[in-house]
Protein backbone atom coordinates (compact mmCIF):
# COMPACT_ATOMS: atom_id res chain seq x y z
CA UNK A 1 0.00 0.00 0.00
CA UNK A 2 1.13 3.54 -0.74
CA UNK A 3 0.08 6.72 1.03
CA UNK A 4 0.65 9.95 -0.90
CA UNK A 5 0.60 13.24 0.99
CA UNK A 6 2.65 15.56 3.15
CA UNK A 7 3.79 14.77 6.67
CA UNK A 8 2.28 17.90 8.20
CA UNK A 9 -1.23 17.21 6.82
CA UNK A 10 -3.74 16.26 9.52
CA UNK A 11 -5.58 13.85 7.23
CA UNK A 12 -2.32 12.08 6.33
CA UNK A 13 -1.50 11.78 10.04
CA UNK A 14 -4.93 10.17 10.57
CA UNK A 15 -4.10 7.64 7.86
CA UNK A 16 -0.78 6.80 9.54
CA UNK A 17 -2.51 6.29 12.90
CA UNK A 18 -5.29 4.20 11.35
CA UNK A 19 -3.04 1.86 9.39
CA UNK A 20 -0.49 1.60 12.20
CA UNK A 21 -3.29 0.61 14.61
CA UNK A 22 -4.32 -2.14 12.16
CA UNK A 23 -0.68 -3.25 11.69
CA UNK A 24 -0.93 -2.54 7.97
CA UNK A 25 2.38 -1.75 6.29
CA UNK A 26 2.58 1.11 3.83
CA UNK A 27 5.02 3.21 1.87
CA UNK A 28 4.76 6.98 2.31
CA UNK A 29 5.29 9.15 -0.78
CA UNK A 30 5.89 12.81 0.10
CA UNK A 31 4.21 15.06 -2.46
CA UNK A 32 6.70 17.80 -1.63
CA UNK A 33 9.58 15.58 -2.77
CA UNK A 34 8.19 13.36 -5.53
CA UNK A 35 6.77 14.73 -8.77
CA UNK A 36 3.64 12.93 -9.89
CA UNK A 37 3.23 12.07 -13.53
CA UNK A 38 0.33 12.19 -15.93
CA UNK A 39 0.34 8.38 -15.72
CA UNK A 40 -0.19 8.56 -11.94
CA UNK A 41 -3.10 10.94 -12.41
CA UNK A 42 -4.64 8.85 -15.19
CA UNK A 43 -4.46 5.73 -13.00
CA UNK A 44 -6.07 7.51 -10.05
CA UNK A 45 -8.86 8.90 -12.20
CA UNK A 46 -10.01 5.33 -12.88
CA UNK A 47 -11.00 5.18 -9.18
CA UNK A 48 -11.51 8.79 -8.06
CA UNK A 49 -13.53 11.51 -9.83
CA UNK A 50 -11.44 14.51 -10.84
CA UNK A 51 -13.52 16.88 -8.74
CA UNK A 52 -12.82 14.79 -5.63
CA UNK A 53 -9.06 14.82 -6.27
CA UNK A 54 -8.99 18.63 -6.35
CA UNK A 55 -8.85 20.08 -2.83
CA UNK A 56 -10.96 23.21 -3.08
CA UNK A 57 -10.71 23.82 0.68
CA UNK A 58 -6.92 24.05 0.81
CA UNK A 59 -4.66 27.05 1.10
CA UNK A 60 -3.04 26.49 -2.30
CA UNK A 61 -6.38 26.53 -4.12
CA UNK A 62 -7.35 29.76 -2.40
CA UNK A 63 -3.93 31.38 -2.83
CA UNK A 64 -3.98 30.70 -6.58
CA UNK A 65 -7.52 32.12 -6.85
CA UNK A 66 -8.58 29.08 -8.86
CA UNK A 67 -12.21 29.49 -7.79
CA UNK A 68 -12.31 32.64 -9.91
CA UNK A 69 -11.32 30.72 -13.05
CA UNK A 70 -13.66 28.67 -15.19
CA UNK A 71 -11.45 25.57 -15.19
CA UNK A 72 -12.06 22.75 -17.64
CA UNK A 73 -11.19 19.17 -16.69
CA UNK A 74 -7.96 19.50 -18.67
CA UNK A 75 -7.14 22.72 -16.80
CA UNK A 76 -7.72 20.98 -13.46
CA UNK A 77 -5.43 18.11 -14.47
CA UNK A 78 -2.73 20.59 -15.51
CA UNK A 79 -2.99 22.45 -12.20
CA UNK A 80 -2.91 19.22 -10.16
CA UNK A 81 0.32 18.14 -11.82
CA UNK A 82 1.82 21.63 -11.60
CA UNK A 83 0.83 22.32 -7.96
CA UNK A 84 0.71 19.00 -6.12
CA UNK A 85 -0.58 20.63 -2.94
CA UNK A 86 -3.91 20.91 -4.80
CA UNK A 87 -4.50 17.16 -4.37
CA UNK A 88 -6.94 16.15 -1.67
CA UNK A 89 -4.92 14.12 0.81
CA UNK A 90 -4.15 11.42 1.55
CA UNK A 91 -4.27 9.49 -1.66
CA UNK A 92 -4.08 5.80 -0.83
CA UNK A 93 -3.19 3.15 -3.37
CA UNK A 94 -4.10 -0.32 -2.26
CA UNK A 95 -4.05 -3.64 -4.06
CA UNK A 96 -7.64 -3.34 -5.24
CA UNK A 97 -8.60 0.31 -4.99
CA UNK A 98 -7.37 3.89 -4.83
CA UNK A 99 -9.03 6.50 -2.60
CA UNK A 100 -8.44 10.02 -1.37
CA UNK A 101 -9.42 11.76 1.84
CA UNK A 102 -10.14 10.24 5.23
CA UNK A 103 -13.49 8.55 4.62
CA UNK A 104 -12.41 5.34 2.90
CA UNK A 105 -9.51 3.89 4.93
CA UNK A 106 -11.36 0.64 5.62
CA UNK A 107 -11.64 -0.10 1.88
CA UNK A 108 -7.95 -0.99 1.99
CA UNK A 109 -8.21 -3.70 4.64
Amino acid sequence: MKIYGIKSCGSVKKAFVYFDSKNVSYEFIDLKKVALTNEDLTKWLKYIPLNKLLNRQGTTYKKLNLKDLNLSDEDIKMWLLKEQMLFKRPIIEGDKTITCGVDDFDKHL
